[in-house]
């Protein structure tokens, strides 16, 4: 077998890649503990899978847990299956998921252009992109739902453009059956976002004919790979889709008092600050898929798929920032195939201007850290005097990052896709300069950790805060946890009659450790609402232990009345 020219030449750019990926995403997994609540929360859901061995119902602390179906928590158990129950295994699922998408990334390039080098390019960029970058290495769901995205953006490229019944007919299958894996992960959203996505298109294409034709496959497919585990979770769980379409989804997007409620513009800064290193593209990337779609109708497909989803939650009541990562994959072609044509035609403002804007951030974050370093002891915003070294750390990452900038400065042409190097700098010291007050406040493991032998010594376990909870089941390896005060995210699991038990009221709390402690030693970790205050209905301990916003109160065996 011979190798062609064209393969020896990727080979460099395949290894370079990933390279960058494992990097980036990989090494960086363990080296933080996990923050609380939502990687604490996929952890130990993932955890009692394993133990349990129930595949179809997922469950938190022992009570059922209906806010998400099943496929990421599936990826998370076989990932704690292979690696072992450690942060490592917990994020892998979402790095996995995130380095898929940018394969899928690659493969829509190579469809649009047959360019490798654009194909490459475009992966790079995706990779590199802070929002991708900060939540491809954070355990949630969202890359993995991303990935069906993608796919689903991918497929519905070739319904697009298939010349025959059958490429067709086969593409819109494989459309279904990403929308049903996406369905799978997080719910009808992954039905709502590709037809949203594609609508302008074929508005502009005038396919409504195709899509009456051809879009039942894809809802055979999407039912055909999602109906077996929703017949199964009907049939042990029947309240399950009642709780989940009509709470976590009716009333998330729309309801008055949805969580995480924030304003229609709220995504507008996110996505701009999610497009760095290349920011300075995102304008003239955006205006080229709207000016050039007569002659360039895969710019406006791509920016369709781009922009309709942003636009789509945007208008939900209910928002997060990692929502809008579907829109990052059609974005960073749209920026590859816009900074490429810069260089080609030899007008490099846009590039120039991106070069500046990394420098610029280069240098400010530099400036702010220099300020900090020289305040005088003790520092009173976020590090203390003692966390110094770390300021020096995160100074050195920022002066490499002007660095870099630098150098794309003087030879945008030659040099801008250097500015994928920036991301990879930050996120390999992360773990070592975040501040204490933060880790304190949002990593509870080793604060957890550090009382270990006197946790494990307790018949009873007590908090009043659901990711705490979490925490302790996870590093306790132990489920029957009760919460006091406030089952939070879990009140509605709570309600069924074998989980009434697992949450006592504030005036509970007292007299049943007076009964608990006839049994054994009893812990209640607080995160009291303000910093040193305990809460009224709190027993005085035996023994407590302190730091920043967690206090542990220990209660010893009592064998006397």
């Amino acid at each position: 077998m011979t190798t062609t020219p064209t393969e020896t030449k990727s080979t460099p750019a395949i290894l370079l890649l990933l390279l960058f990926f494992v990097l980036t995403y990989l090494v960086p997994l363990n080296n933080s503990g996990l923050w609380q609540p939502d990687e604490t929360r996929y952890a130990e859901i993932s955890r009692e899978m394993v133990q349990s061995g129930d595949w179809v119902v997922p469950h938190l602390l022992g009570m059922r847990y209906f806010e998400k179906p099943i496929a990421g928590y599936w990826v998370n158990s076989v990932s704690q299956l292979v690696f072992g129950e450690n942060n490592f295994a917990v994020r892998f699922g979402s790095a996995l998921s995130t380095g898929l998408s940018a394969i899928l990334v690659f493969s829509l390039a190579m469809l649009l252009w047959r360019e490798r080098k654009t194909a490459f390019a475009a992966s790079l960029i995706y990779l590199s992109m802070i929002l991708v970058l900060c939540v491809g290495t954070y355990s949630t769901l969202d890359p993995m739902f991303t990935l069906w995205m993608s796919a689903a953006c991918v497929c519905s490229w070739l319904t697009l453009r298939a010349g025959t019944r059958r490429g067709k007919a086969g593409a819109w299958a494989l459309l279904g059956l990403a929308c049903g894996m996406g369905f799978l992960t997080k719910g009808f959203i992954a039905c709502a976002v590709p037809v949203v996505a594609v609508l302008p298109v074929f508005v502009r294409e005038k396919r409504f004919g195709e899509l009456l034709r051809y879009g039942p496959l894809a809802v055979i497919a999407a039912a055909l790979i999602s109906l077996p585990w929703s017949l199964l979770i009907a049939q042990r769980e029947p309240d399950f889709w009642n709780y989940f379409f009509w709470v976590e989804h009716i009333q998330r997007f729309a309801g008055e008092r949805a969580q995480h409620g924030e304003p229609f513009w709220f995504y507008l800064p996110l996505f701009l600050a999610g497009s760095v290193p290349w920011l300075g593209l995102l304008p003239g990337a955006l205006r080229g898929g709207w000016k050039e779609r007569p002659a360039r109708p895969e710019l406006f497909f791509l920016l369709s798929w781009a922009i309709m989803p942003l636009l789509f939650f945007s208008l939900a009541k209910g928002k997060l920032p990692t929502y809008i990562l579907p829109c990052m994959a059609p974005l960073a072609l749209l920026l590859t195939r816009y900074g490429q044509g810069r260089v080609l035609d030899g007008r490099l403002r846009a590039l120039t201007c991106n070069a500046w804007i990394n420098l610029g951030l280069g240098v400010v974050g530099t400036l702010a850290l220099a300020v900090l370093v020289i305040a005088p002891a003790p520092i009173p915003v976020i590090f203390t005097s003692q966390e110094r070294p770390k300021l020096l750390l995160g100074g050195a990452v920022l002066v490499l990052w002007c660095l870099i900038a630098g150098i794309s400065l003087r030879r945008p042409a030659k040099f801008w896709q250097l500015a994928a190097i920036c991301p990879l700098l930050v996120i390999s010291v992360i773990g070592m300069v975040l501040p204490e007050r933060v880790t304190n406040l949002k990593q509870p493991q080793a604060f957890i950790q550090k009382h270990m032998r006197e946790l494990q010594g307790c018949r009873f376990i007590l908090t009043n805060n659901v990711g705490l909870a979490a925490s302790l089941a996870w590093e306790l390896k132990r489920k029957d946890l009760l919460l006091v005060h406030d089952a939070g995210e879990l009140t509605y699991g709570q309600r069924y009659p074998d989980s009434r038990d697992r949450l006592l009221s504030n005036d509970e709390l007292a007299p049943w450790l007076q009964q608990a402690k006839r049994q054994g030693d009893a812990a209640l970790l607080l995160r009291p609402s303000k910093a040193g205050e305990l809460p009224s209905y709190v027993p005085v301990p035996d023994a407590e232990s302190r730091i920043y916003r967690y206090v542990l109160l220990l209660y010893r065996q009592r064998t006397t009345p």
